[in-house]
C-alpha cells in the first residue's frame, strides 16, 4: 500500500510478483496471494485497484447462490483476519488518490456485505483503536475510513460516531491539538457523511457547531493578523496557524453547516436549550457557494452546500432570481462528467428550485392537520408563501431561460438512473407552464422523454409516471407533425404507450390522482388529431380503459375522455366499437347518446362532435333510431343556444335523412314523428353561421321533399 507517511520502507523485502494470478490455483490461495499484494508497498494504483476489483468479485460471487464458485471450499471471509481488514482499511486514507479510495469502498462494502457480524466487528474494533491511540496517522486514517464506509453502513457507523465522548470532544480536540488542514479536513468529511443520520446530525449541532462558525468565519485578511503565540506547526503537511484554515475546510465546514440548517431535526421535549443555535445563517452560507461556483477547485464544494441550502424557500428564490449564477450552474452542469457527484449536486438544485409542492384533496389535508395535532403541535404549519405555485412558476421560468432543457437533454444520453430521475422531475416541473412547452419541444424534451421512459426499469414506477406526465403535458400544447414525423426520427407512435401507461391506477398511492389521466387524455386527443397512425393503435390497445373513463364521476375526465373518442371516431376501427350490431355496441351507444345530453356544455360538445362523425354510418344510424331517446337528444342538439352544438345536432340529424335504403326512410319518418321539422326551424332562426344555415336548409328540404312524395303516393293510390 502506498503512503505518505515518513516511516522507512524495508528495501530488503521482496514485494509478491505482480504477475497474473493463475487460474489454475486454488479459489483459497488465489485470494491469500492479492491479501499478500496489497500488503506490499510499491504498487502503482493501477495494479492496486485491478487487485481490489478482483477481491470485490471473488467475495461478490462467494456470497452469491447465482454466482458461487463449484469448487469446494471454506468461506473467503474467514481468509480475511484483522490484519487484512485493516490493510484494506488503509487504502480509505485520504492520502490515496480518489480512484483507490473508490475501489477500495467497493471492496470494503463487498467484505462487509458477505462477513456480516465477523465484518462489523472488525471494522468497529479497527475505528475504536484507531480514535483511541489518537496520533495524528490514527486519526487521519480513522476519519478517513468513517467518511468512505458511513454511505455502505449507515448505522454501523452511526453507532460509532455516536459511541461516548467522540462528537463530544472532536470540535475542541481539533481546536486545541489538531492544528493540521489534513486531519481537520479528515474529520470534516466524516461530519459531512454523517450528517445523512438524523441522530448523527444532532450530534453535530449539538457539541461541533461553534467549531464548524469559527472555521467559516474566523479568517484573518492574512498571516500577519495572526499573533505569534498562535501559531503552531505539523510537520505531516506543513504549518497551519490558528483559525487559518485551507480553502477545503473552509468549504466542507460550510457545507455541513448548510446540512444542519437545511434539514432541521425535530426538537425533542426540553431539548431546545441544550442545542446551540447557529450564528452563521443560511442565507450567508448560500452566498458563501454563490462565490466559490466561478473556483474550479470550490465548485464540488459550493454545489453539495447548495443542494442542500435550496433546500430552503428563501434561498431557492435568492438563487433563482439570479441569472448570472443560474448560468454559472447549467455551465457546471454541462462541463461535469456524466455519473459525477457534481452532476448529481447540480441537478439536485435545480430540482430544488422548480419543485411544486404537490395538491392535496381534503381529505389529505385534514389528516396532516390531524397529524399535526397529535404531534403536539398548537397548530398545522402552514406552507411557506414562498413554495407557493406562483413563486414556483417564476422560478420554473428562470431556469428554463437560462438554458437548461439543451443540457438536459445531453445529460439525459449518459447519465446514471438517479440522475435521470433527477433530469426528468425538473422538466416535469417546467412543462407545467404552458407558454413554454413548445419551446421545450423544440429544444429536445420530448426525445428527452422517450427515452428516459424506454430506459427506467419497468419496476421503476414512479420515475416512469413521472416521464409520462411530462410527455403528457408537452404534447396537450404542442403540434404533433412539428415534434413527429418529417426530419424528426421520432415516430408518432412511441409517445403513445407512455400516454396510455397514465391511464392505469396508480398502485403507489392511497388517493387517486385524476390530474395525471386527464392531461394523459388531452395529450392522447392531440395525436389522435392527425390520421389513422395514431388513432388505430389507440383503440387496439386503450379501448377498455377509455370506455371505463367515460363513466367517470370526476366531470373533467368525463368530457377528456369524449373529446378523444370525438377525434378517434374518424378512424372505422372506433366507428365498429359503437356500431357493429352487437350489444356491447348498443350499450355504448345508449352512454354516449346520455353524454350528448350532460349538463356540462363542453361534453355535450364533444359527445355532438362524435355522434357527427358517427351517423356517416348506416349501422350507426339505426343503432340511435333503436333508442327511445335517441333522436330526441340530437335534436334537442339542435335547439342549443350555442352555435357549436346546433352545428353538431343538424349534421346528425342531415346524416340521418341521408342514411342509404331502408335505414334513411325508417330515419326520415322518426325525425318527423319527433318534430323534427320544429327543431330545424328554431335551428334557422337562432343560427348565423352560413354553413349550420345550409346544413339545416339541406335538411329541411329532405324532410319537406318526402313529405311531398308520400303526399303524391297517397292521392295516387
Amino acid at each position: 500500500m502506498s503512503s505518505n507517511n515518513d516511516e522507512s520502507v524495508d528495501s530488503s523485502a521482496s514485494p509478491v510478483s505482480n504477475t497474473v494470478i493463475e487460474q489454475s490455483q486454488s479459489l483459497e490461495d488465489r485470494t491469500l496471494l492479492l491479501l499478500a499484494r496489497l500488503m506490499e508497498d510499491g504498487q502503482e494504483d493501477e495494479d492496486t485497484c485491478k487487485d481490489l476489483d478482483t477481491l470485490t468479485r471473488l467475495l461478490h460471487d462467494d456470497s452469491s447462490e447465482d454466482n458461487k464458485p463449484s469448487e469446494s471450499h471454506r468461506p473467503l471471509t474467514q481468509l480475511i483476519d484483522a490484519d487484512s481488514v485493516e490493510t484494506i482499511l488503509g487504502y480509505l486514507d485520504m492520502r490515496q488518490s480518489e480512484v483507490v479510495r473508490g475501489h477500495a469502498t467497493m471492496t470494503t462494502s463487498a467484505y462487509l456485505k458477505a462477513s456480516d457480524k465477523q465484518g462489523v466487528d472488525y471494522l468497529s474494533d479497527f475505528f475504536r483503536s484507531r480514535v483511541e491511540k489518537g496520533t495524528y496517522d490514527d486519526f487521519l486514517v480513522a476519519f478517513s475510513v468513517a467518511a468512505s464506509i458511513f454511505p455502505v453502513v449507515p448505522d454501523v457507523m452511526a453507532t460509532l460516531f455516536l459511541s461516548e465522548g467522540f462528537v463530544v470532544s472532536l470540535g475542541s480536540l481539533m481546536r486545541r491539538k489538531w492544528k493540521s488542514k489534513k486531519v481537520e479536513q479528515a474529520a470534516l468529511e466524516m461530519l459531512n457523511a454523517a450528517c445523512m443520520n438524523t441522530p448523527c446530525r444532532e450530534a453535530i449541532q449539538k457539541y461541533c457547531i461553534e467549531w464548524l462558525e469559527e472555521i467559516v468565519n474566523n479568517v484573518p485578511e492574512s498571516h500577519v493578523g495572526v499573533s505569534s503565540p498562535e501559531r503552531h506547526s505539523v510537520v505531516e503537511d506543513g504549518s497551519i496557524q490558528q483559525r487559518i484554515h485551507s480553502e477545503n475546510v473552509r468549504n466542507l465546514a460550510a457545507v455541513v453547516l448548510a446540512k444542519i440548517q437545511a434539514v432541521p431535526s425535530a426538537p425533542n421535549a426540553g431539548s431546545e436549550e441544550r442545542v446551540q443555535p447557529a450564528t452563521t445563517s443560511i442565507e450567508d452560507l448560500s452566498d458563501m457557494f454563490k462565490k466559490m461556483m466561478s473556483t474550479n477547485t470550490s465548485q464540488q464544494s459550493s454545489i453539495e452546500g447548495l443542494a442542500y441550502a435550496s433546500l430552503q424557500p428563501n434561498v431557492k428564490d435568492r438563487l433563482a432570481s439570479d441569472m448570472p449564477f443560474l448560468k454559472k450552474l447549467i455551465k457546471a452542469l454541462g462541463d461535469a462528467p456524466a455519473k459525477s457527484p457534481l452532476t448529481y449536486g447540480a441537478l439536485s438544485i435545480l430540482v430544488n428550485l422548480t419543485t411544486y409542492l404537490p395538491a392535496l384533496s381534503e381529505e389529505q389535508q385534514r389528516l396532516t392537520q390531524l397529524k399535526a395535532y397529535a404531534n403536539a403541535s398548537k397548530s398545522p404549519l402552514k406552507p411557506d408563501p414562498l413554495n407557493d405555485d406562483e413563486h414556483v412558476a417564476k422560478r420554473c421560468e428562470s431556469v428554463f431561460e437560462a438554458g437548461t432543457i439543451p443540457i438536459l437533454v445531453t445529460h439525459s444520453q449518459h447519465g446514471s438512473t438517479a440522475s435521470l430521475t433527477l433530469v426528468v422531475s425538473i422538466v416535469f416541473s417546467l412543462a407545467k407552464a404552458s407558454k413554454i412547452r413548445g419551446h421545450m419541444a423544440q429544444q429536445g424534451a420530448v426525445k428527452l422523454l422517450l427515452h428516459a421512459y424506454s430506459i427506467f426499469p419497468s419496476e421503476h414506477l414512479p420515475a416512469r409516471r413521472t416521464t409520462a406526465h411530462a410527455l403528457a403535458r408537452i404534447l396537450i400544447s404542442t403540434n404533433p407533425t412539428l415534434v413527429f414525423g418529417g426530419s424528426t426520427p421520432l415516430p408518432l407512435t412511441s409517445a403513445i404507450r407512455p400516454l396510455l401507461f397514465l391511464l392505469a391506477d396508480d398502485p403507489a398511492v392511497e388517493h387517486r390522482d385524476l390530474l395525471p389521466v386527464f392531461e394523459s387524455l388531452l395529450a392522447l386527443t392531440n395525436l389522435a388529431s392527425t390520421d389513422d397512425t395514431a388513432r388505430n393503435p389507440i383503440v387496439r390497445l386503450a379501448f377498455p380503459q377509455i370506455e371505463e373513463l367515460l363513466l367517470s364521476n370526476n366531470k373533467m375526465v368525463t368530457r377528456a375522455t369524449v373529446e378523444l373518442i370525438c377525434n378517434l371516431m374518424q378512424a372505422p376501427t372506433c366507428v365498429s366499437k359503437f356500431a357493429d350490431g352487437s350489444k356491447p355496441a348498443s350499450h355504448r351507444m345508449h352512454i354516449l347518446l346520455a353524454l350528448a345530453d350532460a349538463e356540462d356544455t363542453e361534453t355535450r360538445r364533444a359527445a355532438g362532435g362524435a355522434l357527427a362523425s358517427l351517423t356517416e354510418w348506416d349501422t350507426a344510424v339505426n343503432a340511435i333510431l333503436e333508442r327511445d331517446r335517441g333522436l330526441g337528444i340530437l335534436l334537442s342538439l339542435c335547439k342549443e343556444d350555442s352555435e357549436e352544438l346546433r352545428h353538431r345536432g343538424v349534421v346528425c340529424i342531415l346524416n340521418i335523412l341521408t342514411a342509404p335504403g331502408k335505414v334513411g326512410e325508417w330515419g326520415v319518418t322518426k325525425v318527423k314523428e319527433n318534430g323534427g321539422v320544429e327543431a330545424l326551424k328554431e335551428c334557422l332562426k337562432k343560427s348565423r353561421s352560413q354553413e349550420v344555415l345550409e346544413i339545416t336548409v339541406d335538411a329541411l328540404k329532405k324532410l319537406l321533399e318526402e313529405s311531398k312524395t308520400g303526399t303524391e303516393v297517397a292521392l295516387k293510390t
